[in-house]
């Protein structure tokens, strides 16, 4: 499975992935919304998770993420992680992730690599909606996925403890066009 955009492509995460992926879940800027920073053992856990689910092997009815790295075309530089866990029975839902590398945010790749992911969860996986949860303040995934079309449907107080302190999860959906 391959993604392009004009300035991007979007593949299927490899072993070689490892370092990036490393680097994204132990960054305190990138985590700041997300979770817990966790210890290189759990974090290779969940990438050894997510590495079996990919390789071209992945399906919408296993419940797991499809989980694609971001890369530059011009240069083949990794900038970051997208994709989307399949969920709900009969899996006609999905919620979307992506982490962008600290250096490469602000540069509209998010928003590109986000309208290709959402062009293959809609043409080839047929779902009839998108959610994604976004932690209360973190404007920039709140401003990108207002202008990817999603909108906000609540907030969930209280819903998630990230070092210790109880967030709100502001949660938004869009529906298949």
């Amino acid at each position: 499975m391959l993604l392009t955009t004009e300035r991007l492509t979007l593949r299927p995460l490899l072993e070689s992935d490892w370092a990036l992926w490393q680097a994204l879940h132990q960054h305190p800027d990138v985590m700041r919304y997300i979770g817990d920073i966790a210890n290189e053992d759990t974090v290779r856990e969940k990438f050894n998770s997510r590495l079996s689910a990919g390789l071209g092997q992945w399906r919408k009815e296993d419940n797991s993420w499809l989980t694609l790295v971001i890369e530059e075309k011009a240069t083949g530089i990794a900038v970051g992680l997208h994709g989307f866990l399949s969920m709900w029975t009969p899996f006609q839902q999905a919620e979307l992730g992506f982490m962008i590398v600290p250096e490469f945010q602000g540069k509209g790749y998010a928003y590109e690599a986000s309208q290709a992911v959402l062009s293959l969860a809609w043409q080839q996986c047929n779902y009839h909606k998108l959610v994604a949860t976004v932690t209360q303040g973190n404007q920039a995934s709140h401003r990108l996925l207002k202008k990817l079309g999603f909108e906000l449907e609540g907030t969930l107080k209280d819903n998630y403890q990230i070092a210790g302190h109880w967030v709100n999860d502001e949660k938004f959906g869009m529906l298949a066009p």
